[in-house]
């Protein structure tokens, strides 16, 4: 069995030759985790940069990136703006109750989803609930029913004109 050298572990500088104890401990440090090697704020930058599915596959890698990307709200924060167009008062509700930007996310994702959907006419030909995609649906509170609602009105509204 080959003994490895206990050297430094310490990076070297760009342009200097490695030797062969260099090489094996080079090759180790690049199986390493790069959140546990880089700054906080380089790894939130670099997870910043993922889309929402991106983000949550990301976070489903390793434990350290599960608790890297877990733990900093900053990273779905963004994300929860994005849905806040559709969502806003859901959103301002949440923020205001003290959730986390993750569970605000979680808790209506899938309803900025449904609710974009129907807002842009998706199912204005659905004319009872046996006709809804089973699939795509998810609860919702009567205020966003309402809002539904008086989007298909308004629709109906501007055909009769």
């Amino acid at each position: 069995m080959k003994k490895t050298s206990k050297k430094n572990n310490n990076f070297k500088i760009p342009g200097t030759e490695l030797n062969s104890s260099d090489a094996e401990r080079g090759k180790k440090e690049s199986q390493s985790n790069f959140v546990e090697l880089l700054p906080l704020e380089v790894t939130s930058k670099i997870f910043s940069q993922l889309d929402i599915q991106s983000l949550c596959r990301a976070s489903r890698t390793c434990t350290s990136w599960n608790h890297a990307i877990r733990n900093n709200d900053s990273l779905w924060k963004s994300h929860c703006l994005t849905i806040r167009a559709v969502c806003q008062r859901e959103i301002d509700d949440d923020v205001k109750s003290g959730y986390t930007w993750r569970v605000i996310l979680l808790r209506n994702y899938q309803k900025s989803k449904v609710k974009y959907e129907w807002l842009s006419g998706r199912y204005s030909n659905i004319r009872s609930p046996v006709s809804l995609p089973e699939k795509a649906m998810c609860p919702m509170d009567a205020d966003t029913w309402g809002e539904i609602l008086d989007a298909e009105l308004e629709r109906e509204v501007e055909k009769l004109q």
